[in-house]
């Protein structure tokens, strides 16, 4: 590979199109999972999902078994039992609400965790506007989205946050991708029985399990292995604010492939949670840096 063609594939504009393939990628994924919810159900969707994805996480980083103190599998199965609840929560949502909806208040976790983690005055503003677009997102009445659907995305949500804390425990536990390939078995396993009786007899149709798999591949594999990649040429802020824009794909994605058209105020409440987001993780950024310039600590080691 030529010097220039190197230096373009490590450019930060590359890791952003990295970014962004993996989010079109993870909502062409949901929208498929939509089109399967009459013959396999939400719940059958998401034990197919994470089956195949363990699977071919398995195979990719090949975990080692051995040598892991208790503390370290803890952290595993929480991890796991976490991917599981925030899948079915979000895909119980997803039977009801739109899919730009669903994404916008799932968003809404990591939000508030970033608002949170930054612990400045200023970081509530964001948080103020993340709930007029919520509110907006309503399009001026909650009586048009369905409640329960609501509830589960709020569910998601809070998982997601869950998520991310759980994520950072395995990552400090294991190497490479191992944490993630055993916490994907766990939740497999633990979404098993509610895929047995949501899905029934169609888990052995040749068809559905191919489109399960593909499921798996656009909404994990591709996503993941791009992130990661995207990581290592960007900065963790700027990564954190390309993902705050799931949202404006998901809502994209829903009516281009599902019809799911918005009103112009619901496009404005997204709009608003996007920005919230994006303020929110800004404000993050800056406290972590102005935390690592004042610690006391050789500069090739800030403290995190």
């Amino acid at each position: 590979m030529s010097a220039p063609r190197a230096a373009a594939l490590s450019s930060p504009p590359f890791a952003v199109g990295m970014v962004v393939t993996g989010l079109v990628c993870q909502e062409l994924g949901a929208s498929l999972a939509v089109l399967l919810f009459p013959a396999l159900g939400p719940l059958g969707i998401v034990f197919l999902r994470l089956g195949f994805s363990a699977v071919i996480l398995m195979v990719i980083a090949r975990p080692r078994l051995r040598g892991h103190t208790p503390t370290a599998w803890r952290s595993v199965v929480g991890f796991g039992l976490v991917l599981a609840l925030m899948n079915c929560l979000f895909y119980l949502a997803l039977a009801r609400l739109p899919l730009g909806v669903t994404v916008t208040i799932e968003v809404l976790g990591p939000l508030v965790l970033s608002v949170i983690a930054a612990r400045r005055a200023s970081a509530w503003l964001w948080a103020g506007l993340a709930l007029i677009g919520v509110i907006a997102l309503a399009g001026g009445g909650w009586d048009r989205l369905d409640p329960i659907g609501v509830l589960f995305a709020l569910g998601a949500a809070s998982s997601w946050a869950l998520y991310i804390l759980a994520s950072a425990r395995v990552g400090r536990e294991f190497p490479r991708l191992d944490g993630l390939a055993l916490a994907m078995v766990v939740g497999a396993l633990a979404a098993l029985p509610w895929g047995l009786i949501a899905a029934g007899g169609s888990l052995v149709r040749i068809d559905l399990l191919a489109l399960g798999a593909a499921v798996a591949v656009l909404s994990s594999t591709i996503p993941y292995a791009l992130e990661l990649l995207a990581l290592r040429r960007l900065a963790a802020s700027a990564f954190a604010i390309l993902m705050s824009l799931a949202p404006a794909t998901a809502t994209l994605a829903g009516w281009l492939l599902l019809g799911q058209a918005m009103t112009w105020l619901e496009i404005v409440g997204i709009a608003l949670v996007i920005a919230a987001s994006i303020g929110a993780v800004r404000a993050a950024s800056v406290r972590a840096a102005a935390g690592t310039r004042g610690a006391e600590a050789p500069p090739a080691e800030p403290l995190p």
